[in-house]
């Protein structure tokens, strides 16, 4: 069946068919990278075509996790952001430290910051429970601190900014803030 024919759920099916390396092979991650990769795929998010990463980090997650044929992926117009090595550097301060794919995971997230949507859409994956297994997974201590389930996206540059001793809300908590609902609201 023609790749762009196939469904998104058949595509990363077909991608965890490869045969992994023996260490990643029950990686819990390996899903989601996969779901990365046929976002890319297909267009979705805005995630460079190397997904954020060096081009010897996107080799090794190739040849790793996924090796035999590639998709074919495309940039997706995402640009460095000022903040980016910052919020690489919070991603792996939290990272569980169980595999290496957090790493990449932590520049990923990171780029994925860059676009004008919600995280899990800029970052081409199928829906937000995805985003929410990725951090929970890879960034476990960090996705603890979401306790209000605020919308990653903001609640990452939340977290940053008050590590950063940068305050943008203008009220003293999230509840009493005038874009609450903004924060907090169903993300569809």
């Amino acid at each position: 069946m023609n790749t762009a024919m196939q469904s998104r759920s058949q595509q990363v099916a077909d991608l965890l068919l490869h045969p992994a390396q023996a260490l990643v092979a029950n990686d819990p991650l390996r899903p989601i990278l996969a779901s990365l990769l046929v976002g890319r795929a297909r267009a979705e998010g805005v995630l460079p075509a190397t997904l954020g990463l060096s081009e010897q980090g996107f080799e090794a997650l190739w040849n790793n996790y996924f090796p035999g044929t590639r998709l074919e992926l495309q940039h997706g117009g995402a640009e460095e952001i000022a903040e980016l090595t910052d919020l690489i550097d919070l991603l792996l301060h939290y990272r569980a430290g169980q595999q290496d794919a957090e790493a990449w995971l932590a520049h990923i997230v990171a780029w994925g910051c860059a676009g004008r949507h919600h995280l899990w859409q800029d970052l081409g994956l199928a829906n937000r429970g995805e985003l929410s297994m990725l951090l929970n997974t890879a960034f476990p201590t960090l996705a603890a601190l979401n306790t209000g389930d605020m919308k990653w996206k903001k609640f990452i540059y939340r977290h940053y900014c008050s590590k950063e001793g940068i305050y943008v809300c203008p009220a003293p908590t999230c509840v009493e803030c005038a874009d609450y609902s903004r924060c907090y609201s169903a993300e569809n």
